[in-house]
């Protein structure tokens, strides 16, 4: 099997107006590697071209900015299948905003980070980076969670690849290219083993064929949806879900949390407490803990920065931070 091509070939520009301090380059092409919507989206001379899901249509984007950091704009060409309504129109456009974090006021966590002794390296390193999402369901977000589970980051990278190219959409438009995360109604209806073969991700495709079936036959909130809850209550549905424990559901939480794993503990330990947790996986709940007690409602941002800033951090501060 393989994606689905689909030729978009109505189009139409638009520009988007940040909330600054808002760097376009640092906020779509994080300096971990986290892509904006999809793995194999196209970065080039300043230029991204990339496709998604929005409101339930698929639209690809050819996203590029050459305003400054405080005085931000977007430039967006949108492309779509068809003309659209003026009520999807706009519900395509403030999906887009939302998703590019364009309407996330930093200011409050700014201050905060500031005067923090670990953080005020990283927002000087990382000054306009805005936290992203990955469009209106959270089915991607948990598919990665899924494969990144007990895989090196090589290994879960083949495994996203496979499963894009295969079971996902192919966008074509502006003469490119862009594959996209399958939606949960095209692998639902595969047997698990089929696609344990297929792209060898063993034991997590029953995880992620349980997944697309419990969204598709029972329905999930939307991410917007699950930000009208309160975090707890966001997290406690998130939990619900096929191969998704604490940690996973504070990554994917729009209401964000402190997602400390036994990556995540050794590293945030160092920068705590000087030294490296003598037992990763025992020290996961103190590590939590001390982030929650020090950053509050902002330590999914604190963590968000902390993660991509890691290579200045070990210099900084003098300590090995290990990439995950």
């Amino acid at each position: 099997m393989k994606a689905t091509r689909v030729k978009l070939d109505y189009s139409f520009n638009y520009e988007i107006r940040p909330i600054p301090p808002y760097n376009f380059r640092l906020t779509v092409r994080k300096p971990a590697g986290w892509s904006l919507f999809t793995p194999l989206e196209i970065y080039d001379k300043g230029i991204l071209w990339t496709a998604v899901h929005l409101d339930g249509t698929l639209v690809g984007l050819r996203l590029t900015s050459g305003r400054s950091t405080d005085k931000p704009r977007v430039a967006a060409r949108i492309f779509l299948k068809s003309k659209p309504t003026s009520e999807k129109l706009y519900k395509v456009e403030s999906s887009l905003i939302h998703c590019l974090g364009a309407d996330d006021d930093l200011l409050e966590f700014y201050a905060l980070a500031r005067k923090d002794s670990i953080l005020k390296y990283v927002v000087a390193d990382l000054n306009g980076m805005h936290s992203t999402s990955t469009g209106d369901t959270i089915f991607p977000d948990a598919i990665l969670a899924i494969l990144l589970q007990m895989a090196p980051l090589k290994r879960s990278n083949e495994m996203m690849d496979c499963m894009i190219r295969n079971y996902g959409d192919a966008a074509e438009f502006d003469g490119k290219k862009v594959y996209i995360w399958p939606l949960p109604e095209r692998l639902a209806i595969l047997s698990p083993p089929v696609l344990a073969r297929e792209c060898k991700i063993g034991y997590r495709a029953k995880r992620v064929v349980k997944l697309a079936e419990k969204l598709v036959k029972e329905g999930f909130p939307t991410l917007r949806e699950l930000e009208r809850l309160s975090p707890e209550d966001a997290k406690m549905r998130l939990l619900e879900l096929p191969g998704i424990g604490d940690y996973s559901a504070d990554i994917i939480n729009p209401h964000g949390g402190f997602p400390i794993d036994v990556w995540s503990a050794e590293v945030f330990g160092k920068l705590f407490f000087g030294e490296e947790p003598e037992n990763n996986r025992q020290a996961i709940k103190e590590v939590k803990s001390e982030g929650i007690r020090r950053w509050g409602k902002w330590s999914w941002m604190a963590f968000f920065y902390t993660v991509q800033d890691l290579e200045s951090l070990s210099r900084k501060l003098g300590l090995k931070l290990r990439l995950a």
